[in-house]
């Protein structure tokens, strides 16, 4: 055994990334597949003779129930297999860190990022109870955060596998984050996994563990004490925090959340209290249905601009009532079926631009037939009209709007239709971080009044293109559609990876960059967003099978991508899409201030990989 292993099965052994007490966790090779994997080894000889085979089996058996689960924010099990000496699940290899190597570096995380890990983590565990999978070990060793900063839980960690002679109560292993249940040896369920969720949200929130000391201290404070509540720790929390947490670590799993989803929609609301996007006041003694109509008045009795329904109701009253066009302030259209999400962002707003807000998309529509509106902010799922459809339609009315969709619902088939129908300019989630907020909206409102006065008619497409379209595709299969499909109109250059596609810029003048996302995630993501930093003319389509819509955010936000792609690709789809973003290509170079609707600034940690700096090396090379 003192030789490096090479191969396990058909998998090519790269190296090793971590050892455990009974086994070791290897990098990977799919040759097959052609894609990285994680190796969880387990050492049979490790365990004792007499309980070895029952404890294979419960390693394969969970091996069996999580290869079930397919979730993006659960870590993917893809094979499993076994030796003579040792058993071997394949997995999902994630490009970060467990969240406890982030805490043990110091990192600190505000009340914003910390709801998006809970919230994410919530929604993984959920999706994994209603397969009927409890997880039984959610710690911080467990929930991995990718580089891009999206969650995964890891059902097989390196930390060791228990046996039924180390999990009696008279010898127990435990930790901070197991529930009273699991120290007294009770059944397990959802709200087991829960309670282990809200220790985690209450250490995050706190910088604290609600529990510590040696074994015998712990599991006394766990079955009997109440921990302190999380606003003596932390002024910045809100009396809702103490609510939604104390209530998650209760001691009886009958008096905790139910659902994770349960758990997840109270956190929302007591974070956007925390941030002040909810009144404090309000809140305090009224009924829920109350409170929120008495917080939206309290936000809104002194507001200079109005609510859609009041501006129009007086227009029709008075014709010398008109909303003044020349004043060169940014005007903001914000759609929400909430009438506290609608009062909050009046109040962030109200002394920066002109804010108008309806909760009826039909209405809005109207509106911007009459009023041009710089920016357009709209929730996603709404009873009246569906996002998707309200930012397609604004398009078709107001081209020249910035787009904005604010939501809490990471739906991919909306998030996919608001892109390539509604050409959202950014997608910020709620519960929102306010700073982040203000500066999107900024941003927005900046090219929407310089977009405002651009004068550009749509472009026809001429017989023949001099800029080209390159393909990145592991496999040729778009490549020789697009060829197919576009190679009389324009050049159509092919690159494997993403080295390869830095050459072809070099030499060609390309408009129009397809990237198979697939194949090398990584590699392919961060070149995009690093290519769209530094040349916003270029427009990106990506084709992807993902599932994952923070992925897909992710590259909007960062990559402002003009289309996505679902796998298998709609031949007819793909040439509609080719045709649109050549047709904006040539409007870029008719108008170049529309560049500016698609600029990003990627954020600084982007460039800190191996990929992204030796990406962002070739970029400025193209530049000299």
């Amino acid at each position: 055994m003192n030789a490096p292993i090479k191969k396990i099965g058909k998998y090519e052994i790269q190296g090793e990334l971590g050892v455990g007490s009974m086994g070791v966790v290897y990098k990977g090779w799919d040759p097959a597949i052609k894609r990285e994997v994680a190796i969880k080894g387990i050492d049979k000889t490790a365990y004792p003779v007499g309980e070895r085979e029952n404890l294979l089996n419960r390693f394969r058996q969970k091996a069996q129930a999580v290869g079930r689960l397919v979730h993006p924010r659960i870590v993917q099990i893809y094979d499993f297999y076994e030796d003579d000496q040792s058993a071997f699940i394949i997995m999902e290899l994630v490009h970060g860190k467990a969240l406890a190597k982030y805490l043990e570096g110091n990192e600190k995380y505000g009340l914003w990022e910390v709801g998006q890990i809970i919230t994410q983590a919530l929604d993984g565990i959920g999706y994994a109870h209603t397969q009927g999978v409890v997880h039984r070990d959610m710690k911080l060793e467990n929930i991995l955060i990718n580089n891009d900063g999206r969650i995964k839980i890891n059902f097989f960690g390196i930390a060791r596998i228990e046996t039924p002679t180390i999990t009696r109560a008279d010898d127990l292993i435990g930790t901070p984050y197991m529930a009273p249940e699991q120290f007294a040896g009770g059944e397990i369920s959802g709200p087991t996994d829960l309670y282990s969720i809200g220790v985690i949200a209450y250490e995050l929130f706190t910088g604290r563990q609600p529990f510590f000391g040696n074994m015998a201290t712990l599991v006394q404070q766990v079955q009997h004490e109440a921990p302190e509540k999380p606003s003596s720790l932390n002024p910045q929390l809100s009396p809702e925090i103490d609510r939604v947490l104390l209530k998650a670590m209760a001691k009886a799993p009958a008096e905790r959340y139910q659902l994770a989803s349960e758990f997840s929609d109270a956190l929302k609301r007591a974070v956007s209290m925390s941030l002040g996007l909810v009144d404090r006041r309000a809140t305090a003694t009224l009924p829920d249905a109350a409170k929120l109509l008495d917080a939206a008045r309290m936000l809104q009795k002194d507001m200079i601009d109005e609510s859609i329904e009041s501006t129009l109701t007086k227009t029709e009253e008075d014709r010398s009532i008109q909303i003044n066009t020349g004043i060169k302030q940014a005007r903001l259209l914000i759609i929400d079926d909430d009438e506290r999400i609608l009062a909050a962002l009046k109040s962030i707003f109200r002394q920066r631009y002109h804010v108008f807000t309806t909760t009826d998309g039909n209405k809005a529509l109207d509106f911007i037939t009459r009023y041009h509106m710089h920016v357009i902010i709209s929730d996603q799922r709404m009873p009246i009209m569906l996002g998707v459809e309200l930012l397609r339609r604004s398009r078709e009315i107001s081209p020249r709007s910035v787009r904005i969709l604010l939501t809490g619902y990471s739906d991919l088939a909306a998030i996919v239709g608001s892109v390539n129908d509604g050409e959202v300019y950014r997608f910020i989630s709620k519960p929102w971080d306010n700073q982040a907020l203000q500066s999107v909206v900024a941003e927005a409102s900046t090219i929407g009044l310089e977009l405002a006065d651009t004068k550009a008619a749509a472009v026809a497409l001429p017989n023949k293109i001099k800029a080209g379209i390159l393909v990145i595709d592991i496999d040729k299969e778009i490549f020789n559609v697009v060829r197919e499909l576009i190679g009389d109109l324009c050049p159509v250059y092919y690159a494997q990876d993403a080295e390869s596609a830095l050459g072809m810029l070099s030499k060609h003048e390309i408009a129009v960059v397809i990237a198979d996302v697939e194949s090398r995630l990584e590699e392919l993501t961060v070149m995009l967003k690093l290519l769209k930093q530094k040349y916003p003319q270029i427009l990106s389509i990506i084709a992807t099978n993902a599932k994952d819509a923070d992925l897909a955010i992710d590259l909007i936000n960062q990559a402002q991508v003009f289309r996505i792609l679902h796998k298998p690709i709609n031949v007819a789809t793909l040439k509609a899409q080719v045709h649109a973003a050549l047709q904006r290509f040539l409007m870029y170079q008719q108008t170049p201030q529309l560049v500016q609707a698609h600029k990003v600034e990627t954020p600084e940690k982007v460039h800190t990989s191996r990929f992204a700096k030796n990406i962002l090396k070739g970029l400025e090379m193209l530049r000299g």
